[in-house]
């Protein structure tokens, strides 16, 4: 059993319990799933771009990423139907724990001149959602055989009804959020 979700079983969710006042363990928020998705605007000329892009999300994430792909045509950006603009990775259960425990305690401290994590982001459903400008934070890339620097979005879905149990959830399993 993964650390993180070990921690959340033994002390996050009797906290969270007797904080909401939830009548039950199941009431409790837990989380769901991880989202790691890149967008690639410029795979529409660089096609190579798609392919190095996929190689270091699935070295973040320790999971082949699926291709996204366009739903309609904008003459604009010269993109077509269907034409592939991005990928994702949904990470659930004990690769979930172990992502999440690489990103609090290895990755984010390792990003320069860091304060936290914004308490803003999230949904209004209790989904917190954080960009990252660049892939190179995570211990798994090389720079040496980076091509391009490229931006993350990762996505953490809970149970929780609302975002104060979503803000206390995430705290009390480590997330550094950032001083108020």
């Amino acid at each position: 059993m993964s650390v993180l979700k070990e921690h959340y079983q033994k002390k996050v969710s009797p906290a969270l319990k007797t904080q909401f006042k939830h009548k039950n363990v199941m009431e409790t928020p837990r989380l769901v799933k991880v989202v790691l998705n890149i967008g690639l605007g410029e795979a529409i000329t660089n096609a190579k771009a798609l392919e190095a892009a996929e190689k270091d999300l699935a070295a973040i994430s320790g999971q082949h990423p699926i291709t996204t792909r366009s739903k309609k045509s904008i003459a604009a950006f010269k993109l077509r139907k269907g034409m592939p603009i991005g990928l994702a990775v949904t990470l659930r259960g004990r690769r979930m724990y172990d992502f999440l425990e690489k990103l609090f305690h290895a990755v984010l401290p390792r990003i320069r001149d860091f304060q936290g994590v914004p308490r803003t982001s999230f949904d209004g459903r209790g989904n917190y959602t954080l960009g990252m400008k660049e892939q190179i934070v995570f211990p798994e890339i090389e720079y040496d055989k980076v091509d391009k620097i490229r931006g993350l979005e990762i996505t953490i879905v809970t149970t929780a009804e609302n975002n104060e149990e979503g803000l206390r959830l995430l705290e009390l399993l480590g997330m550094p959020f950032a001083r108020s």
